[in-house]
């Protein structure tokens, strides 16, 4: 009876084991959900829209801020909103699609545009239309998938913004996590995960120094250079165990905690939440 009692332990407490996911497990089964890239777009982009176009409430007592720009500039918005900074201010978006780009001067940029796309950015946000909200800003923040030709513009597009001594801009480069399959990474352990590097876009590097050549580095928020260093690879998973982008250019909820941390926490943006 002994020996039987001590079986039937041992098979309660397998058991237990096979049915109870272990932490590991979870890491992994949240990992592959965190990839999911239509709840990762749905998440990029719900709370930018709900603020794009929306004026800034006159009776709001507390400094204005705009995030203008592509997806990336809604990742940036989920940037604030996860780390609850730029609470200061009251923020309003506009959205201007990334095959459009951000541009504003007296050249004839319409070749740079696809044929296929030219009627979309001819009806979509602009930065011209943006002006006039621009004006009343604090805080301007400009975030974009920059094309080389539009980064290569910056200098034109700020100064017919007519940005003012009093406002405070900040132009955000690109960021990229590389190609991100998620089933190669779950059977891999945690210390390999941690090491785990993509290599980034090809353009990012070099549209990233144009940017940073011509708008200086107090202007200039590295995305790539803080949460990356400054190789041309990047991590793929937080030191939590948690993965930063579902398809390589857009953050996940935690891909946004732990870069916005990092941005807020370094210059140039540490500043503002002083």
């Amino acid at each position: 009876m002994k020996y039987l009692n001590l079986f039937l332990t041992s098979l309660v407490v397998a058991s237990s084991l096979v049915l109870t996911p272990s932490f590991a497990d979870a890491k992994r089964d949240a990992m592959v959900k965190a990839a999911d890239n239509e709840v990762g777009g749905t998440y990029v982009r719900a709370r930018y829209l709900e603020l794009a176009k929306k004026p800034f409430d006159l009776q709001d007592t507390r400094k204005k801020a705009l995030i203008m720009g592509d997806s990336h500039a809604q990742d940036f918005l989920n940037m604030v909103l996860e780390n609850k900074a730029l609470a200061n201010y009251q923020i309003r978006t506009r959205y201007i699609p990334n095959i459009c780009q951000l541009y504003l001067g007296d050249e004839d940029v319409s070749n740079f545009i696809e044929e296929k796309n030219k009627q979309i950015c001819a009806e979509a946000d602009h930065l011209n239309a943006a002006k006039e909200q621009m004006a009343e800003a604090d805080l301007i923040i400009i975030a974009s998938s920059w094309k080389p030709w539009a980064a290569e513009r910056i200098t034109t597009t700020l100064k017919n913004l007519g940005v003012q001594p009093k406002q405070t801009v900040k132009i955000l480069g690109r960021k990229s996590f590389g190609k991100i399959n998620v089933r190669s990474y779950l059977r891999q352990t945690d210390e390999d995960l941690l090491k785990l590097r993509n290599s980034v876009d090809e353009q990012q590097m070099a549209v990233n120094q144009t940017l940073r050549d011509q708008v200086g580095a107090t202007n200039f928020v590295d995305i790539h250079r803080i949460t990356c260093g400054e190789g041309d690879t990047c991590p793929l998973f937080t030191p939590d165990l948690e993965l930063i982008s579902f398809d390589g250019g857009h953050l996940t909820p935690a891909g946004a905690r732990y870069v916005g941390n990092l941005l807020f926490t370094h210059a140039p943006l540490a500043e503002l939440n002083n």
